[in-house]
Parts: C-alpha cells; structure tokens; sequence
C-alpha cells in the first residue's frame, strides 16, 4: 500500500490552517449562541428588596440619581397585570427571569408583556429612571446631573427599547427596585450565576406606618392586593390586615434565610436596612448602603440627599410613587398621630413576631402611641443587618 508522508512544511501549513479553522468555528459560534458569553461580566447587580408603601421609591431615587447606576423600577409589575395566574407564588418564577434578563440588560424579554409597537414609555414608571433621561437614552440630562421627571416625560419618550439596552450597558451597576418578591429562594439561580454579581439590600419599614401609607393607595393597591392573597377578589374588610401578615411573614422569611445559616453563596450579599434608620441618619446610612454596592458618594448626592430629606411637607399626597423633598423623619412618625389606635392594635396582632425580630416596640395604650419622645425603634446595634458568622447555630423559627 502506498502512503503519503507529509513534507515538514506541509505539517506546518497544515497545523496552521487547522488553528486558523478552530478560530473562525469559535467565532462564529459565539456569535451564533451570545448568551453563552457574560454580557454583564465586570458589572454589579443590586436588588432594592423591599414591599409595598415602605419607602422603597425614594430609596430607588437615591440610587437611580446616581452617576455609576442604570435603575428600572418594579419591572416584575409587567408580569403581575399581564399574566392571568392565582397569585404571587405561581408568579415568581417568571418575575425571576425578567429581572434576570434586565440585569443582562436584555429587554427583549419585555416584548411578552407590552405593545409591539413599543416606546420606552411602555416600561413601568420609565421617567423615574435617571439613565433613561441620560445619554446613551436621551440627551436631556448629562450623566452627572440629577433628572427632572415631568421634561423626562416630555422630552425622553422614545421609540424601541435598544436606547434603554445601550444606556444599561453602559453602566457599571445595574439597580432594580422589587416588591414582588416574597422569599430569598427564589433568587437562589441568581446568586449562584457568576456572570450576576448580585447585591440584595432588604428595606423595611414599621407596618404600623406601612398601613398608614397603604391607605393612601387604596385603589391602586387592589389587584397587587388580590395576589398577594391569592384570590380573584380582594375586596373584602380583613384584606389590608391579611396582607399585612403575608408582609410581615415575608419580611421574617427573608431575613432569617439571610441570617441563620444562609448559603455559602447568600454571604456577604444581603444587608438589611430599616427606613427608620434611614430617615433618621441618612448620610451615613446611604453611604453605608453605597459602599455594600460599591459606589461612592460625592458630595452633590450629599446635597440632595439632604434636601429630599429636610423639606417642610408631612408626607400627605396621595400620589403612589411621588417623592417630594419633606420632612422626612416627621412622615416615619406620621402614623401616631393619625391611625386610629384600634388599627395600630390590630396591626400589632398579625405582625407582634415580625416587629419583634425586626426592633419595633409595641404600644400598650393610645397614650403611649401618641407620646412622641417614646422611641419606638430599638437600637441598631441589637440586630445584625448584614450577615455575619454566628458562633452557635440559632433553630429557626417555625
């Protein structure tokens, strides 16, 4: 039989074509499957997890106003008024993947739950987003400046969602404000993706100014309202104090996941904030919450964060997701003065474990809950509100 026996150059050339194919394959096929490759690789992706009524869109302002972040507030509301399911829990899944594919910043997911035809209006509350104001999205607001919603509106509206993709890529932190999310295991696929690099900062508020808030928001609550409890109907007397308990019981959910015994995975990925905290000492409690993200605070976000704390309005508009510049350790207080005291006991009632574990003290009387030098908020230094090792296994709750 005869053989043909390459010369030494020939082996060489054909080595060298052989690396040139494998090349141009790979290319070629990275191309064919993008998603293969981290968008995000370099980015940090934080979650503002919080409920409804509890302060969380001036939190989301306070990261959105940021020059470093790309914010979408409540993208899981698309999910919620489009799909026809029995509640929140058969939802989950599906508000998961869509504030995944944002992180990714791929809005493609967005073409289930909107026009075909859609402009960046489509997207829920789109005008709260300073970065959808800014260049790349729009040449309204320069990046280090802060944004005026009602010229974003006017000016910002525009056709397609690749402008919104580009301002997000252009980022190097990717912020989404949530209140749909109702345990932390849930985000579990999330965490574990080492092309996310996720952040989780827990807000709560005291449920007995929460309920103040929420009745301000009757209507615009009703459906979320119906999920939460997971009927077609929600309007009957018990419903805030039933959602209430849902809210409370998540918020222990969330928190004890994070603190006893969490995922290796979970560690050093969640913070805890209370708005009370917040509002009391905001300086130092955002710049704190800055750092765990990895951003810094200049000394323009200083100053408006100053001014949106220290204005002369008690917080009584009506407006859902409005923040004004007031007063605002006189609206963490409002409640006192306002909500009947039967209310504050029946709050208690349904959320007594929640506001124990959390530092929120009851009142025993009408008396007591209208005596405002009467601190009501325990201490900080009594409760961990980022995850630290614990030196002996505490039993979870039942």
């Amino acid at each position: 039989m005869l053989r043909c026996r390459p010369t030494p150059p020939a082996l060489v050339l054909l080595v060298l074509l052989q690396g040139v194919a494998v090349v141009l394959l790979v290319g070629w096929y990275g191309n064919l499957l993008p998603s293969i490759r981290a968008p995000t690789q370099g980015k940090v992706h934080v979650l503002l997890l919080s409920s409804w009524r509890s302060g969380s869109s001036f939190l989301g302002q306070v990261f959105s106003q940021h020059p470093d972040v790309f914010y979408l507030m409540e993208p899981a509301w698309h999910v919620w008024t489009t799909l026809q399911q029995p509640g929140a829990r058969a939802l989950r899944m599906a508000v998961r993947d869509l504030v995944r594919s944002v992180f990714q910043c791929d809005f493609s997911v967005f073409e289930a739950y909107t026009p075909e035809h859609r402009n960046v209006s489509n997207l829920f509350m789109w005008s709260h987003s300073r970065a959808l104001c800014s260049p790349p999205a729009c040449p309204l607001t320069p990046r280090r400046a802060f944004s005026n919603e009602s010229e974003c509106k006017r000016r910002c509206d525009t056709r397609g969602l690749q402008g919104a993709e580009d301002a997000c890529r252009s980022y190097s932190h990717v912020v989404v404000k949530e209140v749909r999310f109702f345990d932390l295991v849930s985000l579990y696929p999330l965490l574990r993706d080492p092309a996310i690099d996720l952040r989780i900062i827990h807000l709560i508020r005291d449920p007995r100014a929460v309920v103040k808030s929420r009745e301000q928001a009757v209507k615009a609550l009703m459906r979320d309202n119906a999920l939460v409890l997971e009927e077609g109907d929600a309007e009957v007397i018990d419903t805030q104090y039933r959602v209430m308990q849902e809210v409370c019981r998540s918020h222990v959910r969330i928190h004890e996941t994070a603190t006893l015994k969490p995922p290796d995975f979970l560690r050093g990925r969640y913070k805890m904030v209370r708005y009370e905290d917040l509002v009391l000492n905001p300086l130092d409690e955002i710049e704190s919450m800055y750092s765990f993200a990895g951003l810094e605070m200049n000394m323009q976000l200083q100053e408006w964060i100053y001014r949106i704390t220290h204005g002369k309005g008690k917080g009584t508009r009506k407006e859902a997701f409005k923040i004004t510049s007031r007063n605002a350790k006189d609206v963490a207080q409002a409640w006192r003065t306002t909500l009947p005291h039967d209310k504050v006991q029946r709050i208690q009632e349904v959320c007594k474990g929640a506001m124990s574990l959390l530092g929120y003290r009851l009142v025993d009387s009408k008396k007591e809950q209208a005596q405002l030098d009467l601190d009501l908020v325990e201490s900080r230094k009594h409760y961990r509100f980022t995850w630290l090792p614990r030196k002996t296994t505490t039993p979870s709750r039942g």
